[in-house]
């Protein structure tokens, strides 16, 4: 990144200061607080070659919001640089915090939770408005909300078109289910009473059929996405293929896991070991930022090492399946990097490291002779309904796989986590899954009653 402080010539010979960075896309924008006649602005440098679209987009976007009178940043400058690019500056707000920021001190209250829908439904309001007055955001998320003083705001002007008439009910559904779609899936029941918000703020009329539909359909293209950005360099991941060894980490992480990615199993040698078998040797393992689990994937013998040459490893799937999850907004630790051993295309032993989850497993955490206390009947309740909606068995559902921590109940071990393409495939997975679930406790036993009452049907 550039070093602040730094100065910007204006082409009409008034200058900037850029003293904190917020966001740089190398070559092509830098985002930062800045000072400017006197005051403190927000400026959105726009400096690749050909960013004139983008900088007028981002202009024109501001104005349409102050024009429908939708609360957004003042804009108050916009102008070309002396040394070529362009420059937005709008209003700074010191102290705000964006609507992502605010939303995660709740994202793990229950769907429909009265203080997350509090976070919530100011953001439908003011989508509503934008849609009546014919606005929409192609890139449409929660950070592009800014909360401030008890007020929200939009911004990121550059995505905003206008159509110069309200939204048609399809065009304000494919808006509005963009957004809903970033949620957790659990969230999909309660979306409801988002939608009433917005139709009671004026938004256009959306059929609620069609709004799942198209919850659907961006949540399947998100994960899609982001599960193939998981395996190749980009934006949110730093990837390295070599002839013998393959490398991908979340880029977050990278610097402080670069010395356990070197030598994985000295990081596994010096760890609490948790397991010790012939298919896996697990291991909680002390890190700057919080403690991790590493778990090395053996190979048995030569023939299961020849069985496993052509396919993706099990950390492979693991990998997969945490990030699938955490996406789906479903309770598991957080993977954090890949390592596999390869030979050109074949592949041997791997490992994956994961963020260390302290909760304590279900079989230890729940009396045998009770009900499950309200809370935790709820989290159990709750994560196999959206499980059975996303079609996702888990293939080992051991008690010891399923932690109960911060009021949720997190999936660990996902070797043989699966999100199934049929209804009969997934009913199928799910008739062994919940016959092992329920096989924890004494069939006769108060929970293990409960567990056949409250569970999804087989």
């Amino acid at each position: 990144m550039p070093a602040v402080p730094f100065g910007v010539a204006l082409a009409d010979g008034r200058g900037l200061t850029m003293r904190r960075l917020l966001r740089v896309l190398p070559g092509k924008r830098i985002v930062g607080e800045a000072g400017f006649d006197g005051r403190r602005v927000l400026a959105k440098l726009f400096v690749a070659p050909g960013s004139e679209r983008h900088w007028r987009q981002e202009a024109d976007g501001v104005a349409a919001l102050q024009a429908a009178a939708i609360p957004t940043p003042t804009l108050l400058a916009s102008s070309a640089l002396a040394g070529g690019g362009h420059v937005v500056l709008t209003e700074f707000f010191d102290g705000a915090v964006s609507l992502a920021e605010a939303w995660q001190g709740v994202a793990d209250r229950p769907a429909g939770d009265r203080t997350a829908l509090a976070v919530l439904v100011p953001a439908v309001i003011l989508l509503a408005r934008m849609h009546a007055a014919g606005l929409a955001q192609g890139d449409l998320h929660l950070g592009n909300f800014l909360l401030h003083e008890g007020g929200l705001r939009v911004i990121d002007g550059d995505s905003v078109s206008a159509a110069g008439r309200p939204l048609t009910a399809d065009e304000a559904s494919a808006n509005l289910g963009m957004l809903l779609a970033q949620l957790p899936a659990a969230w999909d029941d309660a979306a409801a009473a988002l939608l009433d918000a917005y139709r009671a703020a004026g938004g256009v009329a959306i059929d609620a059929a069609r709004l799942r539909a198209e919850i659907a359909r961006v949540r399947d293209w998100r994960v899609r996405d982001y599960l193939a950005k998981s395996v190749r360099d980009c934006t949110l991941f730093a990837v390295e293929r070599r002839p013998t060894r393959f490398t991908a980490v979340v880029r977050a992480a990278a610097d402080r896991l670069a010395p356990l990615l070197r030598d994985p199993d000295g990081a596994l040698a010096a760890g609490v070991r948790l397991k010790s078998g012939n298919t896996c040797t697990v291991a909680k393992v002390a890190a700057d930022g919080g403690d991790l689990v590493v778990k090395r994937y053996n190979l048995k013998s030569v023939g299961h090492a020849l069985s496993r040459l052509w396919r993706p490893s099990r950390a492979w799937h693991s990998w997969r399946e945490g990030h699938r999850l955490a996406l789906y907004g479903i309770a598991t630790p957080a993977p954090l990097a890949l390592v596999e051993e390869r030979l050109g295309p074949l592949r041997r032993r791997a490992w994956l490291v994961n963020e260390f989850c302290p909760g304590v497993n279900l079989a230890e955490h729940l009396a045998v002779d009770r009900e499950p206390p309200a809370a935790e009947a709820a989290a159990i309740t709750a994560l196999f309904a959206t499980l059975a909606r996303l079609r996702i068995s888990h293939g080992d559902l051991k008690a010891t796989n399923l932690l109960w921590h911060a009021g949720r109940v997190w999936l660990i071990d996902l070797d043989a986590c699966t999100q199934h393409r049929s209804e009969a495939a997934w009913r199928r997975a799910w008739r062994r899954d919940r016959a092992r679930l329920v096989r924890n406790w004494p069939a006769a036993s108060s929970l293990g009653r409960w567990l056949q009452a409250a569970l999804p049907p087989a």
